[in-house]
């Protein structure tokens, strides 16, 4: 049976992860690299097919709400990892660290003095009209000042080389179940290569996020921390589970707390249990039938009136939302700079807002050439790629845009780079994204790792799990 080899790969043009431009390795892949090319095809693909087996035995599967069929999905597990070098990975945790403080200080001062504001640092329009402003989170103070405490931001890493945060999220980032789990399957799937390589770990997250959570209440010796999950049909319900299983945290629905005299209690067969500390992952207008959507069935009525007593701790607080607004995210780099009178050390993408008139006509001008995306939209829905659309899906795109500009931004397509990958006809390049995951509490902590999302199709610039893209397990290496 033949051995791997990849003289033949070719990048296509492509920044890739492995090989230069040169057509050479790159330094932190070489070990990587010799090891494989020792191992022929057949067991490379045995592996493929093992790495499928543990996923469906592990329960790691989510449910897609398009798909009619109602039937769950395992997010595809490449065997070849991503590797980031020590380097490449201290600088960018200095961006991610940097980024962070700033959007926390920006969500404070929004939900307080609104500085940011008043010196027109922003328009008072854009964050007031934005649907994730709630006006009943206006004067909250959540413990220590900190209201994401979780984050898990979007990056890429452009033709240049360089990254690039693509977007925010903090309100309910997902993903770091897939993290977890695929280190646990990719070291028995590659036993050899991961010993030899010096993969700094990332197992300890659970107890990090625990400790974190933990740290909200520091005047309880040991709080009772739950998480709140909108249940099994929720497409992410594995990881809320998962969680909860790892922390050594019970698993909530709405309809297992009750609040009572502002204090929020769990069900339990003993009887009713306080709550102190509920890792939500329910949106902010679910979570409180008495205060947001009173057709919600998934919260807990009186919740969100026990946490403005500060009796119960939310993660993260309500109202965070508004710094992940896409169209918010053009401003970060003024954000950053107004706070902490810094430049921004990880770029963002060139963004169009298209409340913006003159930015607007430019966008409708050059739809063709540039990426549309609602602001109010995830999961890779509400967008135009403008050089792969027709021209009938762009001429309704310019009528939504026309109808409703606040909620559209534009951005350059922007050829993400490319990791060897295997597929049904070998080894070819695919493009990735990058999502680190950021803890907030007394401290912040970075983990070591990330979720790589792969668009599996052949030239596919969409890497999300609801519309076939696939994850790697991405490595980081000791310096």
């Amino acid at each position: 049976m033949p051995k791997i080899n990849f003289a033949g790969y070719d990048t296509g043009g492509f920044f890739d992860e492995m090989i230069s431009e040169q057509g050479e390795v790159r330094s932190h892949y070489v070990r990587f690299r010799d090891r494989m090319q020792k191992m022929d095809w057949k067991k490379l693909n045995a592996l493929r097919f093992a790495t499928d087996r543990a996923q469906l035995s592990m329960g790691m599967t989510f449910n897609v709400y398009s798909d009619n069929q109602g039937s769950e999905r395992i997010l595809p597990l490449d065997v070849i990892p991503r590797i980031i070098s020590g380097e490449d990975w201290e600088e960018m945790e200095k961006g991610l660290r940097q980024r962070i403080i700033a959007l926390n200080l920006f969500i404070d001062d929004l939900y307080h003095e609104q500085k940011i504001l008043k010196d027109k640092i922003i328009p008072a329009d854009l964050i007031l009209s934005s649907a994730t402003f709630l006006k009943e989170c206006v004067g909250l103070n959540p413990p220590q000042k900190v209201w994401c405490h979780i984050t898990g931001s979007d990056l890429i890493r452009g033709g240049d080389g360089n990254f690039y945060v693509l977007e925010d999220n903090l309100r309910c980032p997902s993903g770091v179940s897939y993290m977890l789990e695929n280190r646990e399957i990719l070291k028995r799937t590659l036993p050899d290569i991961f010993e030899k390589l010096s993969v700094r770990p990332v197992s300890n997250y659970s107890h990090l996020l625990r400790d974190t959570l933990e740290s909200l209440v520091p005047d309880r010796e040991q709080p009772t921390v739950v998480v709140l999950t909108p249940g099994a049909y929720n497409s992410a319900y594995f990881e809320h589970a998962y969680l909860a299983q790892q922390m050594g945290a019970e698993l909530v629905e709405g309809r297992d707390l009750v609040v009572q005299n502002d204090m929020v209690y769990m069900l339990t067969t003993k009887g009713l249990q306080k709550v102190d500390v509920i890792y939500r992952r329910v949106d902010d207008d679910y979570i409180d039938p008495l205060v947001f959507n009173k057709d919600s069935l998934l919260g807990t009525p009186g919740l969100f009136g026990a946490y403005l007593k500060g009796n119960v701790v939310l993660v993260n607080a309500p109202g965070t939302g508004v710094a992940d607004d896409k169209a918010v995210y053009a401003y970060v780099p003024k954000i950053i700079k107004y706070y902490l009178g810094e430049d921004m050390l990880l770029p963002n993408v060139q963004t169009y807002i298209c409340v913006d008139p003159k930015e607007c006509a430019h966008v409708i001008e050059n739809i063709a050439d540039l990426v549309i995306k609602q602001t109010d939209a995830s999961g890779g829905y509400g967008m135009l790629i403008g050089p792969k659309s027709t021209k009938a899906e762009q001429e309704a795109f310019v009528r939504k845009i026309k109808a409703n500009p606040r909620n559209y931004i534009a951005q350059p397509m922007i050829s993400l780079s490319r990791v060897p990958t295997l597929v049904d006809e070998g080894i070819e390049g695919r493009h990735v994204d990058l999502r680190p995951y950021i803890l907030y509490g007394k401290e912040i902590k970075i983990i070591p790792g990330a979720l790589t999302r792969v668009a599996l199709k052949k030239g596919s610039l969409v890497v999300n799990s609801s519309q076939g893209g696939g994850s790697k397990d991405t490595w980081v290496l000791n310096k």
